[in-house]
């Protein structure tokens, strides 16, 4: 049995435990939310303190997000979404932004967070023609999820699927590399990737990251280069301007100049 086998036999924590802090919560403080407590928010002031552009991560990241699903609703077609590392709910999460083009969207947010399963039921509305379902589960257990999302939507018909932020968060690349594979196997042609994670682009961001994953006693998070983050998309037809800081994956137009280059990249497949 593999090390990533016998991690996934394992469930995901119910309890929340709050002497921890949790990326979720971190990154919630960090773009302003409620949900969160003093250890997640002492943690995001002393990433701020060595990398103060953070917060600008946090909202790039987020608008990123935003613009992709509404990419692969109103331009590439999709009505079911495969949300992994979803965090805790904040403003246009993917179902309102889906379901805002197309009513009859279908969406599977999956984490492994506690207190983003005790926040579930805010996550759980949706049009009446369409279907939101939460899965309490680890990015690394992809068998599972798949068995779980095949309940709400239909496997043979394509699928956005979302891994924002999430892949950081385990260690190995090849690992990580294998799950994606294996949920994108799972997919039919004319699926969608859409994927975005911290970079090496930014020292000071790494150094941030860095004493973070020391000091935190969290699970660690690793920034990876542009390069490996565009291994995931391979065997994939990877959509224009490819992987690139998300700030400048097809913005919306600025009154104020180009967008900013920060140290998140990302971009969007095709499965052919």
């Amino acid at each position: 049995m593999t090390d990533r086998a016998q991690g996934a036999a394992q469930p995901p924590a119910t309890e929340i435990d709050t002497t921890v802090p949790h990326s979720a919560r971190i990154w919630n403080y960090l773009l302003g939310g409620k949900d969160h407590y003093s250890v997640d928010r002492a943690a995001g002031d002393r990433i701020c303190k060595t990398f103060p552009g953070m917060v600008d991560i946090t909202r790039h990241s987020r608008a990123f997000i935003g613009r992709v699903v509404r990419h692969l609703a109103a331009e590439a077609g999709i009505r079911q979404f495969l949300d992994i590392g979803t965090g805790l709910p904040t403003v246009d999460n993917t179902h309102e932004i889906a379901q805002r083009v197309a009513p009859e969207c279908r969406i599977v947010y999956v984490d492994n967070d506690p207190l983003v399963l005790a926040h579930a039921q805010a996550l759980l509305t949706s049009t009446p023609e369409g279907v939101t379902s939460y899965l309490h589960a680890d990015v690394r257990d992809p068998a599972r999820i798949l068995a779980a999302a095949s309940e709400t939507l239909d496997l043979d018909q394509p699928v956005g699927l979302m891994l924002m932020g999430i892949l950081g968060l385990v260690s190995d690349y090849d690992e990580a590399r294998a799950v994606t594979r294996e949920l994108l196997d799972a997919l039919p042609p004319g699926s969608y990737l859409g994927y975005n994670d911290g970079s090496t682009t930014d020292p000071a961001y790494v150094e941030a990251i860095r004493r973070f994953n020391a000091n935190s006693g969290a699970v660690p998070y690793t920034p990876r280069t542009p390069e490996q983050m565009a291994g995931f998309f391979e065997g994939l037809e990877l959509l224009d301007p490819g992987v690139v800081s998300c700030p400048h994956w097809r913005p919306e137009a600025l009154p104020f100049g180009e967008p900013p280059q920060v140290a998140v990249h990302g971009g969007v497949g095709r499965k052919g």
